[in-house]
């Protein structure tokens, strides 16, 4: 195969907290490529093999290995992307159980169903389908990929990491981590490479399926280029969540927890909450403790531990999220709280809360990245759901109410992959995981996320001589 990624490449990281340069890696060429996709193949017969009991050790290796080196992994992702450090360490704390999850659960999750036929016994196996191509992005740089890879590596898949070239060092540390954990050769690699490159990848017959998590862009560029190919692929994609705020909720409750799910991670999630949209009975009670509560929060060196809102990742990503913030107010939306960068180096802005945001703005039609928050008023339960549901995106959603079963009557008119009720929106092991809409497509964690790479493979074994056997292979 002839080679179209050139070479020689440079990719360099930058700290958000100076924007000074880090390190400079050289992109892998073609040939490095090459060999990491043989090699890949070439893992994956043997992984395939393995009983679930081995791979269940593998995974639990992996779980101590990570928690050894939380803390140095926790470092190098808060200087490469600028989150907290606690919240980084919390991030590879989750990654170690995402790992312990799927080494409990992986062989319950994939066990035979028998199915009654008119064979002597009928089933459904779950069989790995070969190499995944996990393409992650740079807000969660373990997470995003430790919940595609731990129920794929359970599944007898083999895993290559294209990441963002932002958090390239957090790709290199990772495949470090398979090695120190003793996995077979094969099972896991990092491509150096820049997105340029990816729809030869891709294509490449050595790549079974594809996992993504990113923008809608580069999340409908994959799938173009997997579906001309004939490969499954799941899709993560953006999010502009509503934090809905019923008449009848807990206003102080909401406020504090409305602070942590729009701004936690710096307001860089996919499943942050992002437009606020509240009933008019509590509308100005809920705004102003809101706004208290953001107060409250500490600007700073992400790396300080007293730190409670570090830097954006990039200047572009600042500059984007100012411009939506200055649009919006330029078009008659009220500027609460802060709404620009402080005078110090890095990519720093303000928590910001615009308030009487309507479905005309920026705030509201667009995905906001970044710790902006935008305060919508609903005249009543039916013009909340009708503006939460008026988004492109379909990722998750939260929903405060003090009546429980009203509450689940109208989570079932929401238009998302998932509804939190009186509680933040978060990815847990034991749920599925993913949206509708332009969030994307496929669903992540819990069986649904192990299932989805998979061959569904039916067996029939038969004909069954008389009933009593095709009664016997349904028990």
């Amino acid at each position: 195969m002839s080679s179209t990624i050139a070479s020689p490449h440079k990719i360099s990281t930058v700290d958000p907290s100076t924007g000074r340069t880090l390190e400079t890696y050289a992109e892998h060429d073609w040939s490095e490529v090459d060999a990491r996709l043989s090699r890949a193949r070439e893992g994956f017969r043997g992984w395939r093999a393995t009983s679930h009991d081995e791979r269940a050790n593998a995974l639990r290796a992996l779980a101590r290995t990570l928690r050894e080196r939380k803390g140095e992994l926790a470092r190098l992702a808060t200087r490469e992307m600028g989150k907290t450090i606690v919240e980084a360490e919390a991030e590879v704390e989750k990654c170690a159980l995402g790992c312990d999850h799927y080494a409990e659960h992986g062989a319950a999750y994939l066990a035979d169903e028998i199915v009654a036929t008119n064979a002597t016994k009928s089933y459904v196996g779950f069989r790995p389908l070969g190499v995944l191509l996990a393409i992650m992005p740079w807000n969660f740089p373990y997470w995003q990929l430790f919940r595609a890879a731990a129920p794929a590596l359970a599944a007898g898949n083999v895993v290559v990491l294209k990441h963002a070239s932002n958090v390239t060092g957090c790709a290199l540390a990772i495949e470090k981590l398979f090695v120190e954990a003793g996995l077979p050769a094969g099972v896991f690699a990092t491509l150096v490479v820049a997105s340029r490159d990816m729809e030869k990848i891709v294509a490449d017959p050595r790549v079974t399926a594809v996992t993504l998590t990113g923008s809608e862009g580069a999340g409908s560029a994959v799938a173009a280029v997997a579906g001309k190919n004939l490969k499954k692929t799941v899709l993560e994609l953006g999010g502009s969540d509503a934090f809905i705020v019923l008449g009848d909720a807990d206003v102080e409750a909401a406020a504090k927890m409305a602070v942590r799910a729009r701004f936690q991670n710096n307001g860089q999630s996919c499943i942050a909450a992002k437009r606020f949209i509240v009933e008019a009975p509590v509308y100005e009670s809920f705004s102003e403790a809101f706004i208290a509560r953001t107060k409250e929060l500490v600007l700073g060196d992400p790396l300080d531990r007293k730190t409670t809102l570090g830097p954006v990742a990039r200047g572009d990503l600042r500059d984007a999220l100012a411009k939506q913030v200055n649009d919006s107010v330029a078009r008659g939306a009220k500027l609460c709280l802060g709404g620009s960068g402080p005078s110090r180096d890095g990519f720093y802005y303000d928590a910001t809360i615009v308030a009487d945001v309507d479905d005309t703005m920026p705030m509201f039609t667009e995905e906001t990245f970044g710790p902006a928050a935008a305060i919508v008023r609903a005249r009543g339960l039916e013009d909340a759901i009708a503006l939460a549901n008026d988004s492109n995106y379909g990722l998750g959603g939260n929903l405060w109410s003090g009546d429980i079963e009203r509450a689940q009557h109208v989570a079932a008119r929401l238009e998302t992959g998932g509804v939190f009720i009186n509680g933040m929106t978060a990815s847990d092991p034991r749920l599925p995981f993913g949206g509708v809409k332009r969030s994307g497509y496929g669903r992540e964690l819990s069986s649904f996320g192990i299932h989805e790479f998979v061959n569904i493979q039916t067996v029939w074994i038969g004909p069954a001589k008389d009933a009593s056997k095709v009664q016997a292979s349904a028990e």
